[in-house]
């Protein structure tokens, strides 16, 4: 038997890896041919100056890889079969020509993501942002350290899929005491975009009618349309629904679903008024249409207390209230809730089973704590009582640029997290300085259901997450925009 001249890479700590290396090494190179035979243990150990164990480590090591076979009473031989070091190298050997594979992408998914996301730029007007640095994380840390010391060992196994039992229950009490909600079920889940795609699949068929508002909240939509479903623009006017047009569809499209924002409407910020709340519901429940309601920001209301949700007075049990934790402590969260009548609960904690056995209940158990001990009610009063202000001084700077000679409009929020903002024209053109110049901030084309009804002249500003300075340096860089076209 010859010897093998092999090559040993320092870099490899263990001896017989570095063994290993080198001898398929010699195989890849050509050195060593597919059935030849190998030096047995006893004589490559002498070779390599180490003892024959090590060596026996090393081809058991190629064996285990294929490289090597041991045949019985024939010793060690380099395999005929040599494996092959990547899926190129097969490609390669079958002279076929390597192409990125075509993944089967439905349409509706494929659009490509933004440059950078909004939490990227320095001057943040998302609508929906809030104040993350003004969170008490401190006092947050408490309950989830009681949550990891005193843990309800029922509600971590299997089982209970409806959510926490202590967060539930606050919850419950929470929604009966500050929104005059009751006689529903509380059912946990990971935001309300999963409580929405739940819907979606659990509710609609393909075909199926929905009816959104025609300037409305984007997700939402591509939940209903993950079903199938076919989305039908409810006309909107200056201080609500339009209600002939509801009618009319009602009547004439068979609409299965209707999906509002009626407290403070996405994207305008107006609230619906009751009495078009009483219409939309006698409408729904004369033609069995479910009313989808999204309580998305109701906590943050400055003027007077909120009105109550149409999910508050509905007899007929065919409202389903959405809400989340996202604006009252931070997206990453991924708590919500959803209270539907009893007879719906099991039908949609059996689908949710299917998608997501059960939702963080970790975190559920203590957000309950955080609401039991109080905590929860003092950081809403101090964030609404923050963002009134952040609201006024929004306001003001407006003001100021009205006096300069910039025609914007606008309604005066009553509560939420954002403003829509009529600049007359040049919206999309804002909008493009604006992402070019570190300010993140949408035009009013992003949330038309047909874009092409977009009017060029709305703006959404968000001012929640952004401190009085920041507030009034990011407006400064996009009103900077409407002053050099001024002096053009």
């Amino acid at each position: 038997m010859k010897a093998l001249s092999l090559e040993l890479d320092a870099s490899i700590r263990k001896l017989y890896l570095r063994i290993a290396a080198a001898i398929r090494l010699a195989i890849k190179s050509g050195q060593l041919q597919p059935g030849e035979a190998l030096p047995s243990a006893r004589k490559l150990a002498m070779e390599l100056k180490t003892n024959r164990h090590t060596v026996m480590a090393a081809y058991q090591e190629l064996i285990a890889q294929s490289w090597v076979e041991s045949l019985e009473r024939r010793g060690y031989r380099v395999a005929r079969r040599l494996p092959i070091d990547s899926s190129l190298e097969v490609m390669r050997t079958e002279s076929k020509e390597v192409s990125p594979f075509q993944w089967p992408i439905n349409k509706r998914f494929s659009q490509s993501r933004p440059v950078k996301p909004a939490h990227e730029f320095s001057y943040n007007f998302a609508g929906g942002m809030p104040d993350i640095e003004a969170f008490p994380f401190k006092e947050f840390k408490s309950h989830m350290g009681d949550s990891l010391s005193r843990p309800s060992m029922q509600n971590l196994a299997y089982g209970n899929n409806e959510g926490c039992d202590n967060f539930l229950e606050q919850v419950k009490t929470y929604l009966r005491r500050v929104r005059a909600l009751k006689d529903k079920e509380i059912i946990a889940v990971n935001g309300s975009q999963e409580a929405l795609f739940i819907i979606a699949q659990l509710l609609l068929k393909p075909g199926d009618k929905v009816a959104v508002e025609a300037l409305g909240y984007k997700p939402a939509w591509n939940a209903f349309r993950s079903s199938g479903a076919c989305l039908v623009p409810l006309k909107q006017h200056a201080k609500g629904i339009d209600l002939a047009h509801l009618t009319k569809l009602f009547e004439q499209e068979n609409i299965k679903l209707i999906y509002l924002t009626p407290l403070h409407q996405y994207p305008t910020t107006l609230t619906i008024p009751m009495h078009e709340r009483m219409e939309i519901y006698a409408l729904a429940v004369r033609h069995q249409v479910i009313i989808v309601e999204d309580d998305y920001d109701h906590e943050f209301h400055y003027l007077s207390q909120p009105l109550a949700p149409m999910a508050a007075d509905d007899p007929s049990g065919q409202v389903i209230y959405l809400s989340t934790f996202s604006k009252i402590m931070f997206p990453g969260c991924r708590v919500g809730f959803m209270a539907v009548d009893k007879s719906l609960a099991p039908a949609i904690i059996n689908y949710r089973t299917i998608i997501n056995h059960k939702p963080n209940v970790l975190i559920q158990d203590a957000i309950g704590r955080w609401m039991a001990d109080g905590g929860f009610e003092r950081h809403i009063r101090r964030m609404t009582k923050l963002y009134q202000q952040r609201r006024d001084h929004l306001v003001e700077l407006l003001e100021d640029y009205k006096k300069q000679g910039i025609p914007i409009a606008y309604h005066l929020p009553a509560g939420g997290m954002a403003l829509w903002l009529d600049i007359k024209h040049h919206a999309q053109e804002l909008e493009a300085y604006c992402l070019s110049n570190d300010v993140y901030l949408l035009s009013e084309t992003h949330f038309w259901l047909e874009p092409e009804q977009s009017e060029n002249r709305y703006i959404r500003i968000g001012f929640a997450g952004l401190s009085s300075e920041k507030l009034t340096e990011g407006l400064a860089i996009a009103f900077d925009y409407f002053l050099k076209l001024q002096k053009q």
